[in-house]
């Protein structure tokens, strides 16, 4: 019963923190769009790239926003080419 209960706290405290990320990422300070194609490849995109507007963040696919390109890169994605 106490594990359950744990488990149900953890879950929700990962919930909220979860659903807060976009909000966090669309309010200015985080706007670089980390993609992943459909070949698995980790690719970001900055404001004013070709394809930036159409780049959908899709957290359950692996996709992520970040703050610098420098960021960007640490984490193992490379920069659109178009």
């Amino acid at each position: 019963m106490k594990l359950n209960f744990l488990l149900a706290g953890l879950l929700a405290v990962a919930a909220l923190a979860f659903s807060a990320a976009p909000t966090l990422a669309q309010s200015g300070d985080c706007v670089i769009k980390g993609n992943v194609n459909t070949r698995g490849e980790r690719i970001y995109h900055v404001p004013g790239q070709r394809y930036y507007n159409d780049t959908v963040i899709s957290y359950s696919h692996g996709e992520r926003w970040f703050c610098s390109e420098a960021e960007a890169r640490a984490a193992g994605w490379r920069k659109s080419k178009v």
